[in-house]
This record gives structure tokens, sequence and C-alpha cells, in this order.
């Protein structure tokens, strides 16, 4: 290749053909992570290779040093040693049997050109700048930002909806609140929906990316009718799909957490619909992180168990061993228990948990107006009462809510 000409763009399908890979650093690992990703059969020849090359099984690797018998059979091949020398000499030998070859060390001296490249909505970005492989890169990562955060509208370009005409539901998790929380996975099916079926707990910066054409529909409004409100819900979901349109099921924290989103997955199932499941990180974890509390700690506490406590101990409906809870020795966080942390806290202590164990009640987690408030169990209830903690609130019981 001259540097009078740029490089032809394209997309090489390798999968189950081989690919020599000379070196075994950084560079070649970087490499060969992307062309395992394309199906590819890798030789990889270096005397020395980095742990994670030496311990992958999906590679053939020979610990000797380059010769013009390892080319054979090979579709394409990459130079990636730290010696200019064998790099050139991997380049040469390459050329004469019309292999191209990449070499990463001086990307003009190979017969092919590595792009920056990256995937995104079933889209596969590759970026050349004329050999700055920074510019490369930072032009492609500006790119797959825009896609996934649905600045670059991708719902026009997008493969995901199926052949046949019928719509998909993506059920996906929001996150606890705070924008930095959403996934990217998150961003990229709002920046594809059509219809966006939003609970109250959805951080308002994602409900404020869509476009005008995209129909919000809040389940808080949803009128019951015969039906509960989950029923309803998932009827919602499957009109909409089936009408032809990517409909997103955006909640709070994560589906499949004291979310319902099984149900709804259950429900479209049922009716033949195509589901997607993006997951959320659950407020579980993030609140007490965002409030200075590790859920398990080095020597304090080995486990953790996640409560609802929407019904009080003693419910009939309650599935809750809180015997068993009160005899664990490690972190309890409870979710949904403001209303009932009364009788929560009197029943564990009741149950053997001292009344000294250090507790936490987390308003708001990720939010601007979070509060928290440390206490002990004994006094949780009373704090929580004095101090007005409304929902959303995450409750921590344990050691690990008395560490600074």
């Amino acid at each position: 290749m001259t540097a009078e000409f740029p490089a032809y763009l394209a997309g090489l399908r390798l999968a189950g053909r081989r690919v020599l890979v000379v070196g075994g650093g950084s560079v070649a690992q970087r490499r060969v992570a992307g062309l395992l990703g394309a199906g590819a059969q890798i030789r990889l020849v270096a005397p020395e290779v980095s742990a994670s090359l030496e311990g992958n099984r999906e590679i053939e690797w020979l610990p000797q040093r380059f010769c013009p018998e390892h080319l054979e059979g090979a579709w394409y091949a990459v130079a990636a040693t730290d010696d200019p020398e064998v790099n050139a000499e991997v380049v040469r030998l390459a050329e004469a049997q019309r292999i191209f070859c990449v070499r990463a060390d001086q990307g003009r001296a190979g017969t092919a050109v590595t792009p920056a490249t990256g995937q995104s909505h079933g889209l596969g970005i590759g970026v050349l700048a004329g050999g700055d492989p920074a510019r490369s890169a930072r032009v492609r990562d500006a790119i797959l930002h825009a896609l996934e955060s649905g600045t670059l509208d991708a719902r026009h370009i997008s493969s995901r909806q199926p052949a046949d005409g019928r719509g998909i539901v993506t059920l996906v998790g929001a996150g606890p609140g705070h924008p930095d929380l959403v996934t990217a996975g998150a961003s990229a099916a709002l920046a594809e929906a059509d219809v966006v079926v939003a609970d109250r707990l959805v951080p308002a910066s994602l409900l404020a990316r869509l476009g005008d054409e995209v129909e919000l529909i809040d389940v808080a409004k949803l009128p019951r009718g015969r039906s509960a409100r989950q029923e309803k819900i998932n009827e919602v979901l499957i009109e909409h799909a089936r009408s032809g349109k990517r409909v997103v099921r955006l909640k709070g924290g994560d589906n499949f957490v004291f979310g319902r989103g099984f149900e709804e997955l259950q429900a479209c199932a049922a009716a033949g619909i195509d589901v997607k499941v993006i997951p959320g990180v659950s407020s579980s974890l993030a609140v007490p992180a965002l409030a200075g509390i590790a859920l398990t700690h080095r020597g304090v506490a080995h486990d953790f168990t996640v409560i609802s406590g929407h019904l009080p101990p003693g419910h009939p409906d309650s599935l809750v061993e809180w015997a068993a809870a009160a005899r664990l020795r490690g972190t309890l966080v409870i979710l949904m228990g403001v209303e009932n942390i009364g009788s929560i806290a009197a029943e564990l202590i009741g149950q053997g948990r001292s009344a000294d164990t250090p507790a936490a009640a987390i308003e708001s987690g990720g939010l601007p107006h979070q509060r928290v408030l440390r206490t002990t169990l004994g006094g949780l209830a009373a704090a929580v009462a004095e101090q007005d903690v409304r929902p959303p609130a995450v409750m921590v019981i344990g050691p690990v809510a008395g560490l600074r």
C-alpha cells in the first residue's frame, strides 16, 4: 500500500479461517480478542506471551520464533512484535504469498490496516484516519457514544425488528435514578424505541431524551378497569408489539429484582412476542454504595441478603423466613420497607438480632436529594418516622452500616 492512496475498507469474513498473529504482548492480545469475536482460527507465534493469551484455549500457540512455514494456510496475518525487523519480515513473506498483513508498529508499512472498530445496534463501526490510530479511536468512540446515548437516532437503521413485521418488547432496567448508572444497553434500546412504557421511578433524564415521535405511556396512569394493573401493563406491551412497534418496558432498578419483569416476559412469550432483556443496576447494590456503605467488607461481612419489605412479618402472603434472616451474621438489605420497618425491626430483634446492630436508611439514593440516616436496628423505626423518610428508600442492617 502506498501513501498516496487511502486504504480500501472491506469487511473480512474470517469465521473458520486461519489467521496468523506474530507476537505475544498487549498489542497482540487486543488483536486476538477482535479476531476471536469474528470466529477466526488463530495461530499465535511468539516465544513468550501474556498470561491471558497463554491461558486462552481458543488459540493455537506456537512458542517459537517466526519462520515462513507459519504462514501456511493463513488468510490474514498480523505482525505485532516489538522487533521492527521481525514485523517487516512477516509483511514481506505474507505479501509474497498474497496474504494481507497488518503491521502493528508501522501501519503504513503493512498491506492492510486495522480500523478502530466497535459494535452498536447490530452495526459494525470501522474508522480509518489516514494512519493516525488515536484519531481513529476518538472518532469511533464519538460515533458509538452518539448511538448509545440516543443523540444519533438509530431507530431507522436498527435490524432488531423481526423480518415478519412483528414488534419486539425489550425489558430495560433503568438503574436507581442516577444518570451515570444507566447502562449503554438501556440507552441504545431507548434510542430505537417506538413506544416506551415507564414507571414512576425511571430517571427523568432518560425520558427527556425521547423524540416527539416516541409514544410514552406512564403506567401509573393506566386505568385499572377489570384487570389488575400488572395485567393491564402486560396487555399494553403485547398490543403495541403486535402492531409492529419496538416497545421498551422501562423500570427503575432491575426488572427481575422485585420488579415483576419475569411476569411480563412470561406474558409476552405466551402471546408469541419476541422479548429481549437488558438488566439494570439494582438499587439493592447501588444505593448503599452511593451512600458509602459496602455490603461486604473484608473481615466484617461475607454475605448479604436482599429482602422485600412490602409485607410485614406474619403476613399470610409473606415468603420471608424472618427467623432465618435474624440469625445471619452478614448484611440485610431491605427494599420497599418504609411502611413496615417498625414490625420488621421488632421481628429481627425478637428473633435474636441485637438491637445494637448498626443500621442505615437511604432515601432517594442516587438523586440530588439523597438522604442517609445512620442509627441502630433498635432505633431504625423511630429515626425513619422522626425524619419522615419516604419511598423510595433502602434499609441496610449489619456491621457494615456502622463503618465510616
